[in-house]
């Protein structure tokens, strides 16, 4: 049965149920049985839209050092990375963001702020401020923000990737619930998410994590143990899917870089295949004549883009790419995703009864197109 995995963001003011307060959702073909989840009614709600409280302070003293905390310390790390953590109200719902530097900019995920050019933005002490959206990047899910307050303290970015089995606390801001910790451990790299692919580029290459997810914590902080990013929290598979904490992050080291690429021009630059990939299934195969049980089959082809000029065409199936195989269209978008504008990539091709070795030449993703 098919089930559904949801981008953490819920909907404003009086949302009824954790199942329905995604604004996003995308259909999975995981084997797993969904039903009905319970229908809290929160005490208090979100505002539905910027509404500043306090007024807006550019010239802030710097944030005073929090007290140092042994590894493993959680309430004193949650202690210390609260002020970092943000709520993001806009006309359409909520999220979590972290700050990216003392001047007020904020990073959070690009489906937070979709649509809204100004946001407002909440701090843990209680001061709200507007925010303005700096710029987005749509394939990775990640936007900046500016808020209108400086000395806010900046933690640390770590970009080297978390073992798996290390612990992991989460902070953001679940159903409205502003300034929520939440702990597990690391529980998988690289994880792509089944049939993502149809529906967003970004749930590629991401780490799994059981401390538990939310709507309203996208964009919001996983940490380690030692208090560092470890990752900006993305998605979950919703308990009525059959799922047991299973959460979703963007790496740091992907976040930060996407970050330093939005900040230099407004713009992140990925490399640009030009094809559509799909789910290669046992009656495709039949179809296309081919004797094959993995691959991504490719649905179109851009004629003029690198997969047309290499020589792909709709309906080949494409086994590897560089050496690595190829066993679903999410597994193809991490793999681009490691590769930049300029790389020549060698695909082994199957059409019909031909195996073919075609090469492309990568270019820079146009502004129109996402593939």
């Amino acid at each position: 049965m098919n089930t559904v995995i949801r981008l953490a963001v819920p909907r404003p003011a009086r949302f009824r149920s954790a199942a329905g307060a995604a604004l996003l959702t995308a259909s999975l073909a995981l084997t797993a049985c969904t039903g009905s989840t319970p229908s809290p009614e929160p005490s208090s709600t979100s505002t539905s839209g910027p509404t500043s409280s306090t007024t807006p302070d550019r010239t802030a003293a710097p944030a005073p050092a929090p007290a140092p905390a042994a590894e493993g310390d959680i309430p004193q790390l949650v202690e210390n990375l609260a002020p970092s953590v943000v709520t993001i109200f806009t006309e359409g719902g909520l999220g979590s963001g972290v700050v990216y530097s003392e001047d007020g900019l904020i990073l959070t995920n690009e489906h937070v702020v979709r649509g809204n050019t100004l946001v407002e933005v909440a701090f843990a002490d209680g001061q709200r401020v507007e925010g303005t959206v700096k710029a987005t990047d749509p394939v990775t899910d990640l936007a900046l923000v500016q808020a209108n307050r400086t000395g806010l303290p900046k933690p640390v970015y770590q970009t080297d990737l978390p073992r798996v089995g290390e612990g992991a606390v989460v902070l953001g801001s679940p159903l409205g619930f502003e300034n929520t910790a939440t702990a597990g451990i690391i529980s998988g790299l690289h994880r792509s998410i089944p049939g993502s692919a149809s529906n967003s580029l970004s749930l590629v290459d991401l780490i799994q994590t059981d401390a538990p997810i939310s709507p309203g914590n996208s964009g919001g902080a996983v940490i380690n143990l030692r208090g560092e990013i470890i990752g900006i929290s993305e998605a979950y598979i919703p308990p009525s899917a059959g799922a047991v904490a299973l959460g979703f992050a963007i790496p740091a080291a992907t976040a930060v870089e996407v970050a330093e690429e939005l900040l230099a021009d407004g713009t992140a630059e990925h490399a640009y295949l030009g094809l559509t990939p799909g789910e290669l299934t046992p009656q495709i195969a039949g179809q296309l004549g081919i004797d094959a049980s993995a691959g991504v089959v490719v649905l179109a082809v851009d004629e003029d883009g690198p997969a047309g000029r290499a020589g792909i065409r709709p309906g080949d199936v494409l086994e590897s790419v560089e050496g690595v195989d190829l066993n679903a269209p999410e597994k193809l978008l991490a793999e681009l995703r490691n590769r930049n504008p300029g790389d020549t990539v060698g695909f082994k091709v199957k059409r019909q009864d031909q195996s073919l070795d075609l090469k492309a030449d990568l270019i820079a993703r146009p502004t129109s197109n996402t593939r």
